[in-house]
């Protein structure tokens, strides 16, 4: 099997040693998205809209993989304060309105950039 490297032009750019994803048998590893756009800058606004910028970003890399949302067998919320939980959650939601996938959700002590939320994603790939 092939490892791809998988880069959108419709997600901000690896700030670091590592790739937006990988695709390799049948299966894509999204890396963690926080809420930059996909020139690199940070989202201005809420958490609310810090989170749609993260799922917009998640969505731009596992189509650009040859998946999609719909294919999300898992993902993992990291979130700089539990209290976060339900309006992370709410707009998570909106994405995956029947049939989620698997999740996780984490708070840590620190994020990239110090932003509020980051999601990673494994998908299957069409």
């Amino acid at each position: 099997m092939e490892r791809k490297i998988v880069e959108s032009k419709g997600a901000p750019a690896a700030i670091g040693a590592y790739s937006q994803a990988v695709v390799y048998g049948g299966t894509v590893y999204v890396s963690g998205q926080i809420p930059y756009t996909a020139e690199g800058n940070p989202v201005a606004g809420d958490l609310k809209a810090q989170t749609h910028q993260v799922m917009k970003n998640l969505k731009a890399i596992l189509e650009e993989a040859n998946s999609g949302l719909g294919k999300v067998l898992k993902a993992t919320i990291y979130a700089k304060s539990m209290d976060d939980f339900a309006l992370i959650n709410e707009v998570y939601a909106e994405y995956f309105k029947e049939n989620p996938p698997a999740r996780a959700f984490v708070e840590v002590a620190r994020l990239p950039k110090d932003v509020a939320v980051e999601i990673d994603a494994i998908a299957a790939v069409n």
